[in-house]
């Protein structure tokens, strides 16, 4: 090619070029052309990890609106309570009240808190708020752990709930009702709620989803924490995972960013009815279990009573609309196992001390702890015969109908064991009938 031929070709290379470097700028604010692609291979992962955050900090705020400070992502703060006449907490992105201060609400307080989240636990006691406040430790329950800086405690709800961006229930379902009616008027409209509290009540029979329903309406969304996890595990940074569930996925996938860690692992599922009815159910077999090894049974024994008490479980499941999947996963025959066989489990203890010969009254009054599996099984049981149609119920869910049975005094744990023993024999799972 001649050199007059190739002189406007240059000229044209040229003035494009010029083009394109007079354009990068602009087209890299309004985010057309990527800049990571000209970065070296470390540095463009760590851009991904910076969006990453982000993704995460726009996910916690898509419930609540604040306004959004210089660092989208939150340094760690420590939370001071006003003293100037203003209990209002300062404003913070993100701010978690815990309601209940039992073991289950410390525990999730300091999840929520080792994520540099300011996390207010509403307790009843003044003293123990103080206590807490000050020396970071709760005076009765896990004592000798200390609790994060950032967990701060208050016995007033205003102060607790009114500018609460999530807020998590922790109260023993047998007291939740008349506790929420006493802090409804405080929990802002359109929060949602996160229960971490495991049964059925035993007036209306119905599970914490109906509770959270007809106390605080129907116009907020709600999630269910379940899982083997024991509290002094979790606040010890042991391993940990559970589930969360709820019918906005959106939520509990939150959730699941907000509270997950290397040593607390949260996954999400939508089957709401399967991670209550797991949680509800454990505690009703953990109690037999515990009898089990009260009478000295053995491995054997109490193996083969949990294996068949998780087939009830699943029956009950399929029956109320729950998935086998949600059954057989970390809140059904996970949380059944750690309950069972957990040494930290307060069901499995009741039932060991009600299989050594103590009465229920004597193992009540020596205990302030909640096993919630006691009243969960006189309920369980009406509920079964009201909403589970079909003949011989009692043939159908014996392990769950022996312990309500064995708690209303109408057997004991040996006879209700020889009860067992003596079952018709059948087949192993109704299921095989229709292969």
């Amino acid at each position: 090619m001649d050199s007059k031929s190739s002189s406007p070709n240059k000229r044209t290379t040229m003035t494009l070029l010029l083009i394109v470097l007079t354009m990068l700028p602009l087209a890299a604010s309004f985010g057309a052309f990527s800049t990571t692609a000209l970065l070296p291979t470390n540095h463009h992962l760590h851009t991904n990890h910076e969006t990453n955050q982000n993704r995460i900090q726009t996910q916690l705020n898509h419930k609540i609106k604040f306004t959004p400070t210089s660092n989208p992502i939150r340094p760690p703060t420590t939370l001071q309570m006003s003293n100037n006449g203003n209990n209002s907490p300062p404003p913070f992105p993100v701010r978690v009240a815990v309601m209940g201060g039992g073991n289950f609400g410390l525990a999730l307080a300091t999840v929520v808190a080792r994520q540099n989240i300011p996390t207010t636990l509403l307790i009843r006691d003044e003293d123990t708020a103080h206590r807490i406040n000050t020396e970071h430790k709760h005076p009765r329950y896990m004592s000798d752990i200390t609790l994060p800086n950032m967990v701060r405690a208050t016995t007033d709800p205003v102060i607790a709930l009114s500018d609460a961006t999530f807020i998590i229930h922790a109260v023993p379902v047998q007291y939740s009702r008349s506790f929420l009616n006493k802090v409804n008027d405080h929990i802002p409209a359109g929060v949602p709620v996160l229960s971490a509290s495991k049964g059925i009540e035993t007036t209306s029979l119905g599970f914490m989803v109906d509770i959270l329903k007809e106390c605080l309406g129907e116009d907020r969304s709600y999630a269910f924490l379940s899982g083997p996890s024991f509290a002094r595990e979790i606040c010890e940074g042991v391993a940990t995972a559970v589930v969360i569930a709820s019918e906005d996925l959106m939520l509990a996938e939150d959730l699941a960013d907000m509270l997950s860690s290397e040593n607390f692992r949260v996954f999400t599922t939508k089957d709401v009815a399967g991670v209550e009815i797991g949680g509800a159910v454990k505690n009703v077999i953990a109690l037999a279990a515990g009898m089990c090894e009260g009478l000295g049974l053995g491995t054997n024994a109490m193996s083969g009573l949990v294996t068949r008490g998780c087939a009830e479980m699943r029956r009950l499941g399929l029956t109320l609309g729950a998935r086998p999947t949600t059954i057989g996963g970390l809140s059904g025959v996970g949380d059944t196992f750690g309950t069972c066989f957990g040494p930290l489990s307060r069901n499995r203890k009741f039932g060991y001390r009600l299989g050594k010969g103590e009465t229920m009254e004597e193992i009540l009054a020596s205990t302030t702890e909640v096993a919630e599996g006691v009243e969960t099984s006189k309920a369980l049981v009406k509920m079964i015969k009201a909403r589970c149609g079909g003949y011989r119920l009692d043939l159908k869910y014996p392990i769950l109908f022996g312990v309500a049975n064995i708690l209303e005094g109408k057997q004991t744990p040996g006879e209700g064991l020889k009860g067992l023993m003596n079952m018709p024999m059948r087949m192993e799972s109704y299921d095989e009938r229709s292969w």
